[in-house]
């Protein structure tokens, strides 16, 4: 089991190059920062927890820049985004940020994806709620032809545009994209243009339902002739003697929420988070 953290990124908490220094010194493997390009003022579409919309969602740097400047206070720890809203960006532009990003920091990038919740929030960036998972899909099939061809070109219902050139590519041959979600057709996206799986927190007592979810995605993927599909936890449980029971469910890297908050708090949170994988 691999451990990280997930940590949403404010102008007002301990900073991404001081947490991934921390994280690093600590033995985390990886850190993964949330995004949201703002908070529309008036919104229905309720907070998927529950409740107040937390502070953070309206504070948060932008992830590419926050990778960055966490990257560049580490040496060996992996920086992913957890998760990159793709539905709300230009693929052109997301491609470059992600190979700079992944050239930058040596080859140590981890490209988490997702569709969203928030309606309003896309609808302000032109995106229709109801097709955005074909977006993402379209989207993230044309950032895969501009990292990996030097002509590239795509042709889609959502993204059209003929040869360009682009560079730098990712170091990363091919460049760990981890599919977000936990809808029923998840598994499809992460088939078709995923390396990977960034399941969203699970109670224990659906344990035994995900596993089974795993267990059928792994076959997929054997059927399809490819290997085993990573499975990262988003929002982990971090109570004692979890690890285990979910890395038996086919678990592959457990992502625990670090609190947002000023540097001797987030310190606090680290140290008591760190005890969890020693």
């Amino acid at each position: 089991m691999k451990f990280g953290l997930c940590y949403f990124p404010t102008d007002y908490g301990m900073g991404p190059a001081e947490v991934a220094a921390a994280a690093e010194e600590r033995g985390f493997e990886s850190l993964f920062f949330c995004e949201h390009t703002h908070i529309p003022a008036s919104r229905r579409t309720p907070y998927p927890l529950g409740g107040e919309l937390p502070k953070e969602y309206l504070h948060t740097y932008d992830p590419f820049v926050a990778c960055t400047a966490a990257a560049a206070a580490t040496r060996g720890l992996k920086i992913g985004t957890g998760i990159c809203l793709v539905v709300q960006r230009d693929p052109i532009t997301t491609a470059k940020e992600v190979a700079s990003v992944d050239r930058l920091s040596g080859g140590r990038f981890l490209f988490g994806v997702g569709a969203g919740w928030n309606r309003e929030e896309m609808a302000n960036h032109g995106t229709d709620p109801r097709t955005r998972m074909a977006l993402m899909t379209e989207r993230l099939a044309a950032m895969r032809q501009i990292w990996t061809t030097d002509d590239a070109e795509y042709h889609g219902r959502f993204v059209d545009f003929d040869p360009i050139w682009s560079y730098p590519k990712p170091l990363q041959s091919p460049l760990p994209v981890l599919v977000g979600g936990m809808g029923p057709t998840v598994e499809d996206r992460i088939l078709s243009v995923g390396d990977g799986w960034l399941a969203e927190s699970v109670p224990l007592e659906e344990l035994d339902e995900f596993a089974d979810r795993v267990a059928r995605l792994q076959q997929r993927a054997a059927e399809a002739g490819r290997g085993r599909i990573p499975v990262t936890m988003f929002d982990a449980p971090s109570e004692a003697g979890m690890a285990e029971r979910y890395e038996a469910a086919g678990v592959d890297r457990f992502l625990f929420q670090l609190p947002n908050g000023d540097a001797p708090e987030a310190a606090k949170d680290l140290d008591r988070l760190a005890d969890r994988i020693h």
